[in-house]
This record gives C-alpha cells, sequence and structure tokens, in this order.
C-alpha cells in the first residue's frame, strides 16, 4: 500500500483511539502535543502541490529534503569522480532543481571541480563580449523538399514515450514546452491525448514498433500516419533506429506499465511486454531508409523528416552517406544519440559497452557529411548527458545545432534519481503507471517548472556566447573548448577532434587514411 494511504489510515486510528483514551483515561491528554504537529505537517503534504514526493510520502518525505539540505552545504568537500557525474552530479542536480524554481542558482567560493584534474574542460573568454539574445538563437528545420519547416529552439525536451512516463508528466512536459515555445519529443509510444492536452510543439518518433501508426500485423501503415502527421501540433518526424540507452535493442515497456489506454494508443494487446523489434520492416538497406524518410516527408505535407541512432558500425552510416550520394535523398535532421545511455532501463552491458559515446558518435557523423559536402543542408541534433548550457555549448562547438534533454528534463520535473523507472514504483510520479502515485505530480506547477528551466539555460547558453565574443551558434568552432589532458598539456576540442575537409569522400581515392577503409567497405545497397 503507498504511504500516501498508509498515512491517512493509520492517522484517523490513531487519533480516533487518542480522544477515545482521552475521554478514559484524561491524563494522557499531553500526547496530542507530540503527535499533533506531525498530523498537521501530514495534513499539509497531503493537500500541498509543490512537492509531488511529500504528496506520495507524508512526513517521511521531509527526510529526504533534510538530508539534500545537508549535503548541499557539505557540497564543496565531495568532488564527483566523473566531470559530468553519473546519472548526474550532485552539483548539475542541484542547478536543474534551483532554476527550475527560479531559486538563486549562484555559487561562492568558485568551483568544487579540481581544475588541475585531467579532463578539466572550460571555454577562453574574449575581452571584447558581444550582446547575444536567447530569442535570436532558434534554428531551422527543413531542406529544400520540404514546404512546412520548423524553427526550433536550441534546446528540446528528449525522446519519452507515454508508457515510459506517466500522464500527468508527458502533460507536464508539454505544457512546458508550449510555455516556453520548445519541442516536445513523444518518444516512440505514438501520440496521446496528453500530448495534445496544452499544444506544445511535438516532434513525433516513430521507432520499429510503429506505434501509433501500425497494422494489426505490427507493420507501417501509410493512411494512419498520414493522420496523426497532419496534426498541427506536429513539427517533425523522428524516425528512430537506435538509441544510447540500448542500441540494436529495441524499446521495452513492461507488462507492469501497459494499461488499457496505452495498448489501444500503441494498437498492442494488454497482459503482454511491449517489445519493439530490433529493426525496421519498412525498409532494410541505406537507400530505403531514404526513400523511407521522403515517403514520410510527403505523407505528412512537406514537414521535416529525419531519423535518430547511436552510432556503431561506421561503414553502417558510411552506407547512407553514399546512399545520400546516389539517390539525391537527404534527411532534413540526424539526431545523433551517446552510447553512455539515456533515460530508458537496459541490461547494463548495453548501458556500459555498447555504441559510442556522444562525442565521438557526434564528431564522427558531422565529419561524415562534411565529407560527402552536405552538412550545411542537414541539421544535427545531440542527445546524451546536456544538463546545463556548457554542456550544450560543448556538443555545439563539436558540430550539433541543437540539443535534447531528457534527464534536465525529469529532474525539473521533481525527479530525484531513485531508478526505479521500470518498476512502477516512482516515488515522484514520473514514470508510474499507478494513478495513486502519478495523480500527485501537479501538471500546472511541474510544467511552469520545465519551462524556467528552459528559459534559464537559454539565458545562459547566450550569455555564454556574448563572454566568447559571439552572437551566433554557427559561430562556435571545436577550438573554444579547452581539455586538460593530463598536468602538463591542454589541448582545444579542434585538437582532440580534427576535422576532415569538406567534401573529401566525394573522390574515392582522397578518403583520409582513417576513413578509407571504412568508406570503401560501405555501400549504398547494403548495412553490410
Amino acid at each position: 500500500m503507498i504511504f500516501r494511504q498508509m498515512f491517512i489510515f493509520s492517522s484517523l486510528a490513531l487519533s480516533a483511539a487518542l480522544v477515545i483514551a482521552s475521554i478514559l483515561w484524561p491524563g494522557i491528554s499531553w500526547i496530542w502535543l507530540i503527535i499533533g504537529p506531525f498530523f498537521i505537517l501530514g495534513i499539509h503534504d497531503l493537500t500541498q502541490n509543490k512537492h509531488t514526493l511529500l504528496r506520495i510520502y507524508p512526513v517521511i518525505g521531509h527526510f529526504r529534503y533534510l538530508f539534500e539540505s545537508v549535503r548541499r552545504e557539505l557540497q564543496q568537500y565531495f568532488v564527483e569522480s566523473d566531470l559530468d557525474g553519473a546519472p548526474v552530479s550532485r552539483e548539475f542536480r542541484s542547478l536543474i532543481y534551483q532554476r527550475a524554481k527560479k531559486d538563486d542558482d549562484t555559487r561562492a567560493f568558485g568551483t568544487i571541480f579540481d581544475v588541475y584534474r585531467d579532463g578539466y574542460e572550460w571555454v577562453n573568454h574574449s575581452v571584447a563580449p558581444k550582446a547575444c539574445l536567447p530569442t535570436n538563437l532558434r534554428i531551422t528545420f527543413g531542406g529544400a523538399e520540404c514546404t512546412r519547416p520548423y524553427e526550433a529552439s536550441p534546446l528540446n525536451i528528449s525522446a519519452m514515450s507515454y508508457g515510459a512516463l506517466s500522464r500527468n508528466a508527458v502533460m507536464a512536459l508539454n505544457r512546458g514546452a508550449k510555455l516556453g515555445n520548445f519541442a516536445h519529443n513523444t518518444g516512440e509510444g505514438g501520440i496521446s491525448d496528453w500530448h495534445l492536452e496544452y499544444g506544445g510543439d511535438l516532434i513525433w518518433q516513430i521507432g520499429t514498433g510503429y506505434f501509433g501508426c501500425r497494422t494489426p500485423e505490427g507493420v507501417f501503415d501509410p493512411d494512419l500516419f498520414a493522420k496523426q502527421a497532419g496534426l498541427d501540433v506536429v513539427k517533425m518526424i523522428e524516425i528512430k533506429l537506435s538509441q544510447g540507452a540500448k542500441p540494436g535493442h529495441g524499446g521495452v515497456l513492461p507488462a507492469a506499465k501497459l494499461t488499457e489506454e496505452i495498448a489501444r494508443i500503441r494498437m498492442v494487446p494488454m497482459g503482454e511486454d511491449v517489445l519493439s523489434p530490433p529493426g525496421h520492416s519498412a525498409f532494410s538497406n541505406p537507400i530505403e531508409l531514404l526513400q523511407f524518410v521522403a515517403q514520410l516527408r510527403k505523407l505528412s505535407g512537406g514537414k521535416p523528416v529525419g531519423f535518430k541512432l547511436c552510432p556503431g558500425n561506421k561503414r553502417e552510416f558510411l552506407g547512407i552517406c553514399k546512399a545520400m550520394l546516389e539517390t539525391g535523398l537527404r534527411p532534413d535532421f540526424i539526431t545523433v544519440d551517446g552510447g553512455e545511455g539515456g533515460t530508458g532501463a537496459a541490461p547494463i552491458e548495453l548501458t556500459n559497452s555498447v555504441g559510442m559515446p556522444l562525442r565521438d558518435g557526434l564528431h564522427f557523423v558531422h565529419n561524415a557529411l562534411r565529407g560527402i559536402g552536405v552538412r550545411s543542408k542537414i541539421r544535427i541534433v545531440a542527445s546524451g548527458k546536456a544538463f546545463s548550457a556548457f554542456h550544450m555549448l560543448r556538443v555545439m562547438a563539436l558540430g550539433a545545432d541543437t540539443v535534447n534533454s531528457a534527464r534536465g528534463m525529469m529532474l525539473a520535473l521533481g525527479c530525484i534519481q531513485s531508478r526505479s523507472c521500470n518498476t512502477n514504483n516512482c516515488p515522484t510520479g514520473i514514470t508510474t503507471q499507478n494513478p495513486a502515485r502519478y495523480e500527485q505530480l501537479n501538471v500546472t506547477d511541474k510544467g511552469v517548472r520545465v519551462a524556467n528551466y528552459h528559459h534559464s539555460s537559454m539565458e545562459t547558453l547566450a550569455e555564454l556566447l556574448s563572454i566568447l565574443g559571439k552572437d551566433r551558434l554557427e559561430d562556435l568552432e571545436p577550438a573554444d573548448i579547452n581539455r586538460r589532458v593530463n598536468q602538463g598539456s591542454i589541448m582545444t576540442y579542434a585538437q582532440l577532434y580534427p576535422c576532415i575537409e569538406d567534401g573529401c569522400l566525394l573522390h574515392t581515392d582522397c578518403a583520409p587514411g582513417s576513413w578509407a577503409s571504412d568508406w570503401h567497405q560501405a555501400t549504398a545497397g547494403s548495412w553490410r
């Protein structure tokens, strides 16, 4: 039984017992002085709307906030073993909470990081800063074939399905997207009523299960797709080839989280785990993938269409590049996911040891598109471990046009990283289908927090650009990011991640040495 219900039941029972005892034995009425404050605190927790955790765990939930406040006071004595945090460091988690609540997010006494430690990164400021406004940082998605391009924010909500998330979490994210004028990726679970509740911009993700646009046999249905893709709130379409949390594995929704509503939206039977196949049935090679992209663009009425992948075998992506050259077909964008994993639950071997890490994958995709001379015609979205404006700046310097965030947005909703997303027992109501839990998540308040986090991140990103002496994202360069390689060596990203010449792969004999083998073996008509 959820603690909220236990508290209500035990409080009523104990109150009745104390009233009877006080009547029979007046001398014990002093017990109310001890018990009363806890009753009052519990009633306050049950009726307030700011903290989902306290609504679900009245009274005892305060211990979490007590420990968190003590930890924040002592934070300067604890430097994370990973400068980025795993899964999210205390420093960045605190930052997101504060920005979501519009609390002061400044720090005294400098950085908590050891700046002389291997891996420390920073940007070099300019003595001649420029004025850069967050409103000037929109990015246009949509190539020449698009009749309905989309002006996107540099930061958007990464793919998280309804089913993986609760209805209230989906509504809060979408409300935040509407308030902040940024996009909400649906994840591969289809478009639900909760995605449409507030009218926020949607990026509809189509996975291997084709949820929301499938036949009873589980294959792609063009008519159902066209109906959903024609919705005004759907701004772009994303085909998911793989994801960083479990590349090559396919999505999993445990039967415990499958409700009749989710089964209807996904068009799957009740009582079974919902398993997305590892690969697509609508295409079987790079040329067919691009033909599928063109088909979806036409069916959607000219909206931008792209695909998402966690890069793995380089020959396969280079095969897609060769298919672009042979057919003249191109995606409008490519989302690069990092192999370090996302919010999705997966076997530990996949999260730890499969797929390129984000920076390596992003650098490879950016250079491959440069090599065939189409980088300026295809947008790149980076997805993976971006919590702060510096994280965004870092991947943008490596070639990303925009950034998707999942963990950052979940933390803005109030996630405490209990890592129980796949158990249906999320203590904050975000990743559960248990109404006793998710109904305690206040959509209005949490939607504002998501918008606050986005707004603050955009303001800080613009400020960082100003400090660098730039006023456009397009002016960022790998040389702007510095990394301490060891005690005696500092290198820029331009040195760590060198770029190949634009168009150098167009002539077979001119492929750079490290690219030559994979480029020669890649084929447009086969993945192998």
